[in-house]
């Protein structure tokens, strides 16, 4: 039985996983649940699982739950740092990172050098530091297995194929809401309609990213380290039904694709328990439900943020460090009605060009830069 630690218990990911776990309760035991600010859902979820201990990051919640959790004997600690303390836990034999953004590069970090396999939902890990984090994976000799959708996929499709070179990768996009879009319609939309994704069920930060392709400029980043890829190794293609989730092209030209309807509970659970493909109840996919699956390029020009993303991968350094901490004050501006859809792109222009650029960071570096980021970002938004 393994013990599993989910980082974000009470976002999009981390209640998938939590539903998972109990369809296949006798493969695993939940060790630790942690949130930022849903105490009420964290106090609801660790009396249903019974975890070991419980983390709730907003300081002001904890008496809260540490009163509600008394009579259950669970632990109960509260703050940031203690989300990097918790994962150090001995009985944890894998983290599942389903923390929004920056958040969750350091207690990841934390949970590598502990030796903890890392089931990764948070790209921005990688985005920021993948270099560091692949030196570490190698160093602590754990493993990181991709929970992304269009990564898993990958991660599937290369399933005994290891030893065979890959020619190219090809992460699908639905395109979101917008697809087809001008850039003068683009100017128009509004949060609401940003928030409406066609076929995914994601939180607000995801579904933003999402609708303006940064999520998959920011899954470009991702597949390079996690894959150990070159920039013309990877492409983008607008796959609007997202029923193909991505491929996998080999050096004798051979694809390989991995296909399923969207939900996230399948690679959730694909990444918990690899290499074994455990029996579940999860809907099927029929192929007469989706006659016709298409396929089209991207329009990097109308959606910048995939352009942005591409560049700061080629720049390197600390330039993707600073596309996303750049990206995550964009979108929170967007969501508090403080900046347009198309001035989202502006703002993470600004920054890549602002920004002092770092060649060859280290941790302390990436911490730097995120937060000059932020403060030069915040500053554009009061001009």
């Amino acid at each position: 039985m393994k013990k599993i630690a989910i980082l974000g218990s009470t976002g999009s990911i981390g209640t998938q996983a939590l539903d998972v776990i109990e369809e296949q309760k006798e493969f695993f035991q939940v060790e630790v649940l942690t949130a930022n600010r849903n105490g009420d859902l964290l106090i609801t979820q660790a009396k249903k699982f019974k975890p070991n201990a419980v983390v709730i990051s907003d300081e002001s919640q904890y008496q809260k739950v540490k009163d509600a959790l008394w009579e259950d004997d669970i632990k109960v600690y509260s703050g940031v740092k203690a989300l990097e303390e918790v994962v150090q836990m001995k009985d944890i034999d894998v983290v599942l990172t389903a923390l929004v953004g920056y958040a969750g590069l350091k207690p990841t970090i934390a949970a590598i050098k502990a030796g903890k396999h890392i089931a990764l939902a948070n790209k921005e890990t990688l985005v920021v530091a993948g270099e560091l984090i692949n030196e570490l994976v190698a160093k602590y000799k754990v493993n990181l297995y991709p929970v992304d959708s269009e990564h898993s996929a990958i991660f599937q499709c290369l399933t005994g194929e290891f030893l065979n070179p890959i020619e190219k990768i090809y992460l699908t996009a639905s395109g979101g809401p917008f697809r087809g879009y001008s850039l003068e319609q683009l100017a128009q939309v509004t949060k609401a309609q940003a928030l409406k994704h066609p076929n995914w069920d994601m939180g607000a930060k995801i579904t933003i990213d999402s609708a303006s392709m940064m999520n998959k400029g920011l899954e470009v980043i991702e597949a390079k380290w996690l894959f150990d890829l070159r920039l013309d190794q990877i492409d983008v293609i607008v796959h609007p039904q997202s029923i193909v989730h991505s491929l996998v092209q080999f050096e004798d030209g051979s694809m390989k694709a991995q296909m399923g309807l969207p939900d996230m509970k399948l690679p959730i659970q694909y990444a918990l328990t690899y290499p074994d493909r455990l029996k579940n109840e999860f809907t099927r996919f029929n192929f007469l439900d989706y006659p016709s699956l298409t396929f089209e390029a991207p329009d990097p020009k109308t959606f910048r943020n995939l352009a942005l993303a591409f560049k700061a991968m080629e720049m390197g350094g600390n330039a993707p460090c600073i596309l996303n901490a750049a990206n995550e004050v964009a979108v929170d501006a967007f969501l508090k009605d403080k900046i347009s859809f198309v001035g989202m792109s502006d703002l993470i222009e600004k920054s890549l060009e602002q920004v002092s650029f770092i060649e060859k960071p280290n941790l302390e570096d990436y911490v730097s830069t995120d937060e000059q980021t932020r403060i030069q970002a915040n500053s554009y938004l009061k001009n």
